[in-house]
Parts: C-alpha cells; sequence; structure tokens
C-alpha cells in the first residue's frame, strides 16, 4: 500500500535555504491565532521573523491553509492569521484530520514539530510548551508536546513550561520519557515568565555550539525525538515566580468554576492572566519569544555550519 503524498507546501525561500543548506527555524502558529489579542499578535509574529532574520537564519511560520502544511507563511497571508476567526488548534491528534479535510488551523508544539520535521528543518523556537496540568491526577490531563519532544528529532528553544502548568510533573514525565532538558547558562530551570521555576534543571548548556553538538550526538547514536532547550526570559522582562503565583492560583480556580477543559485551558488562563497582571504577562511572553527566536537562529546556525564541516 503506497503511503498518500504529503500536501507540504513550504515557501520559495524556506525552500532554497533548506536546499541550499542555510539555517532555518520553524515557528509555531497558536501563539498567533491563540495566544496573544490583536494587533499584538501579528506585531509578535512579525517581530519574531525579524529576529531569526537578524540572526542570519530563515523564519519558517507553520500553519495548516486551506488543506495544506504551509511552512513559510508571505506576509498578506500571516497577517490574515493573525485576524481569522475560529482557526482550529492543532495538535499531533487532528493534525491529519484537519489536512484531509481541507481545513485550516494553527500548529501547537507538537504540530509544529512534525511539520518542520517532515520539511526538513531542525531547530523549533516557541514561548514555552505544554506539559502536565494542575490536577492531572483527576483529569489526566497531560500535553501531547511532552511525547513529540520524546520521538521527534527537533531542538525545541522554549521558555520552560508554561508556568500555569504542574512544573514538578511535567519535569518528571520529561525525563521518563528520556527527554534531554538543557537549561542556558544557569542550572535553574525557567518558569517561562519567571528565570527560575525553583526547580534544578537536569542539564545544562551555555551556548549554541554546544547545544547544536549535543543535538548531532543524540542523532549519531540513534538516539529519538529531540531536545527541549530552557531559555529564561531577560532579566529585566521577567515577573517573579513569587508575584504570578496567587495570580495563577486564582486564574486556575476560575477556569474551575467555569468548567474551562482540554484546549481551552491555556488560552482561557492566558487571558486572565492578561487582565491579572495589568498587561504586563503579554509584554513578559512577547519579550521571551523574541529571546528563544534569537538562540533559535543562532543554534540553526551552528548546525547549518556543522553540516558544512561535515561536506
Amino acid at each position: 500500500m503506497t503511503r498518500p503524498a504529503l500536501p507540504l507546501d513550504p515557501s520559495p525561500e524556506v525552500a532554497a535555504a533548506l536546499d541550499e543548506g542555510r539555517p532555518v527555524v520553524a515557528l509555531e502558529s497558536t501563539i498567533i491565532t491563540h495566544g496573544m489579542p490583536w494587533p499584538q499578535n501579528l506585531e509578535t509574529a512579525q517581530a519574531v521573523e525579524a529576529a531569526v532574520r537578524a540572526g542570519g537564519a530563515v523564519p519558517a511560520t507553520v500553519a495548516v491553509m486551506a488543506g495544506r502544511l504551509r511552512v513559510g507563511l508571505p506576509e498578506d497571508v500571516l497577517a490574515a492569521l493573525a485576524r481569522a476567526e475560529g482557526v482550529a488548534k492543532l495538535s499531533r491528534a487532528d493534525l491529519a484530520v484537519c489536512l484531509a479535510g481541507g481545513g485550516t488551523g494553527a500548529t501547537t508544539v507538537a504540530a509544529t514539530m512534525i511539520a518542520a520535521r517532515a520539511a526538513g528543518i531542525e531547530v523549533f523556537a516557541t514561548g514555552g510548551i505544554g506539559g502536565v496540568h494542575r490536577g492531572a491526577e483527576q483529569s489526566f490531563d497531560i500535553s501531547a508536546d511532552l511525547h513529540e519532544l520524546a520521538q521527534t528529532p527537533v531542538v525545541v528553544v522554549a521558555a520552560g513550561a508554561k508556568a500555569i502548568l504542574d512544573l514538578p510533573k511535567t519535569l518528571e514525565v520529561l525525563e521518563t520519557l528520556g527527554v534531554p532538558v538543557v537549561a542556558v547558562g544557569q542550572d535553574a530551570l525557567p518558569a517561562f515568565w519567571s528565570r527560575e521555576s525553583g526547580l534544578s534543571a537536569p542539564l545544562r548548556l551555555d551556548d549554541p555550539a554546544a547545544i547544536a553538538a549535543a543535538h548531532r550526538m543524540r542523532a549519531a547514536l540513534g538516539l529519538p525525538g529531540g531536545m527541549l532547550v530552557a531559555n529564561p526570559i531577560p532579566a529585566g522582562d521577567e515577573i517573579a515566580a513569587e508575584t504570578l503565583a496567587p495570580l495563577i492560583a486564582r486564574a486556575l480556580d476560575e477556569a474551575a468554576a467555569a468548567g474551562v477543559a482540554a484546549k481551552a485551558v491555556t488560552p482561557f488562563l492566558l487571558d486572565r492572566l492578561y487582565t491579572l497582571t495589568a498587561g504586563r504577562s503579554l509584554a513578559a511572553n512577547i519579550a521571551l519569544v523574541l529571546n528563544n527566536a534569537r538562540l533559535g537562529a543562532a543554534i540553526a546556525a551552528a548546525l547549518a555550519g556543522s553540516r558544512g564541516n561535515r561536506r
């Protein structure tokens, strides 16, 4: 039985960069459709792409548009996506259904990793990964991002897992799945809006070349999966964990009282925290995504250099 052709559409710029062995960084689209309000979502998407370019790499924002897996979006398509309503939020479970049905959707961490691997992109920069939700011992609400990290060989640069999650349990699951969790430049695991979570990171690497070398060595060992590169938010942009803790607890209580569940939980909590922090959480979110884009470009450049050396 022959495998059906994947409806994969790299942009001409992304396709040329990959053919020539130049660095490319994948970017997700749920941050545009579900993570930020208009017009900050479009402004942030444009700024993130600019940060990748400034680092010498080509940005490849991923989305499903009319049943095609688009890797790299033209400016007009990016702008239309930022204003679109009712866009599906796609992860591993529903990506294929959306593609087969000719639908449109924004890609989460897991779905963006799948698209990056399919296109031949080794690095993906995002804000924060999903993980084990608080109360998961009753709800069993655990993000597919964790299992994707265990099986898809993409370097994921994030500011840790989102602080609204159960971070100790998230770290335990990542350890069980054999996912390398690497803090950059510090021993503490960052917590999205905060530089420190109160947890120690299992691994530490301090420069893009070392991260690229570790990724290459995993491939040489034949190990499946990728790496989580936990890049702390810049010090001047962080919100201290002790400031956020009571606000997150309040937002979680409100979500439970409203019956918010499944994929709706994270957007609800992010929206409530935006209000409860008087906009500081959004400003911090933008700062950390830009910081991750810069590091992602540097890692992609180091990987491209190592390919050149092997040639």
